[in-house]
């Protein structure tokens, strides 16, 4: 099978508006977590996320394509020429039919659904929005950059809630290794911060109230997490086979060496609390990239902030890993970044990528008070210097989904 490594990054997200500045912004272990501000949440159990700062999209689209956008696609095509530019695909010769797109998102255009709703019940059916559904459905975001971009090969997008563009990279990923396409344009978009978004999960119970405080609600791993900080925004990668990065003499970031995706078959929305599908969701990228666990250095943490979920997967860890999780160097950069939900796999593998480029493990914000049932190193406060060959990242989702990817440092041979 093919060989397929990371030639392109890109973002847009709670620390800044390029994969570059939020990388920069998460190694200093800055906080993008704040108030809700795109509506009054006054009346909300939860008032707090991660929110794209002073996001105005006219920076980016014109009036008439914002039409055709639902702000989950626009941030997939801010991402996706950020990726796009950082790789060099636009000054490269490629066949078209040989490139191809795999973004997901959670919920989609959650935003255009609701501003339709209200049109319907409030004045017809006649003023709903001819672009309703292209600009709300969860595939139009794969379509519409492969469409900007004129790529012909595979365009897939799949919906696997939090897991969703750890499912994206990694079946890109497999479609390279096979043979089926030379680039694959991977990742996710959400936009979730709307009244229904948060007041779907607000009801569940399942986000911090930490509304005393914001820039401190996001706290995985500490005794004191009450729940996670809904956040938006996109993260797009460029993976491509060896043989294509080498022939256009692009600059290689890292290397997909595994892929592992599970079930837990076990709760809607809690995660099995033996760790099970976690545990052979991890076993199995391992395996697959061709090591042992021992040979991991770092994992960025799926981390989420919840109650359940940091103690499910820190005995996951452990009951994988054995006396080597007390060497692994852990963080979880929803700290700062909150829980981007679908695209937070692909804003955690830019982390990971980064973090094995520079040698650099970047922190867990906001862990001041450790929970003793999570009892592993997940470098609480501050970044640290590491000579980093294998990392593993994370990503668990409702519905008992689990995918977990190995990033390798890049060797020739």
């Amino acid at each position: 099978m093919k060989r397929v490594v990371v030639t392109g990054l890109g973002a847009i997200s709670p620390l800044g508006r390029t994969a570059a500045d939020s990388w920069k912004r998460a190694r200093a272990g800055a906080n993008g977590v704040g108030y809700i501000s795109r509506f009054d949440a006054s009346q909300y159990y939860s008032r707090v996320a991660g929110e794209v700062k002073d996001y105005d999209p006219l920076e980016y689209f014109d009036r008439r394509d914002l039409r055709k956008y639902d702000p989950y696609i626009q941030f997939a095509l801010i991402a996706a020429e950020d990726a796009y530019r950082d790789s060099g695909l636009a000054e490269a010769k490629l066949d078209p039919t040989r490139c191809g797109v795999y973004i997901g998102s959670g919920i989609g255009g959650i935003s255009n659904i609701e501003k339709n709703v209200i049109r319907l019940l409030e004045r017809g059916p006649s003023r709903v929005s001819p672009f309703f559904l292209p600009a709300t459905i969860a595939n139009l975001a794969s379509g519409n950059v492969s469409i900007r971009y004129g790529m012909k090969g595979p365009n897939l997008a799949n919906v696997t809630a939090c897991a969703t563009s750890t499912h994206s990279i990694g079946e890109s990923f497999r479609i390279i290794q096979m043979g089926d396409a030379d680039i694959m344009v991977a990742g996710g978009a959400e936009y979730p911060i709307t009244p229904l978004g948060v007041a779907g999960f607000s009801i569940m119970r399942a986000l911090s109230s930490r509304n005393d405080a914001p820039e401190r609600a996001s706290r995985p791993f500490d005794l004191e997490r009450d729940g996670f900080v809904i956040a938006e925004g996109a993260a797009v990668v460029v993976l491509e086979s060896l043989e294509s990065a080498l022939k256009r003499n692009a600059l290689i970031y890292a290397e997909v060496s595994g892929y592992g995706y599970t079930g837990d078959a076990f709760h809607m929305t809690a995660p099995d609390p033996e760790a099970d599908g976690a545990v052979r969701t991890m076993e199995m990228a391992i395996r697959d990239a061709g090591i042992t666990t021992s040979q991991i250095d770092y994992i960025n943490a799926h981390g989420t902030s919840t109650p359940l979920n940091d103690k499910t997967e820190s005995l996951g860890i452990r009951k994988l890993f054995g006396e080597h999780a007390d060497h692994l160097a852990i963080s979880s950069t929803k700290s700062m970044t909150g829980h981007m939900l679908g695209a937070t796999g692909a804003m955690e593998f830019v982390f990971t990528t980064m973090a094995l480029k520079e040698g650099f493990v970047p922190p867990t914000i906001n862990l001041e008070n450790p929970d003793p049932e999570c009892d592993l190193n997940y470098t609480p406060g501050k970044g640290v210097e590491r000579e980093l060959t294998h990392a593993l990242t994370n990503s668990f989702g409702f519905g008992g989904t689990n995918g977990a990817l190995v990033v390798s440092r890049f060797m020739a041979d």
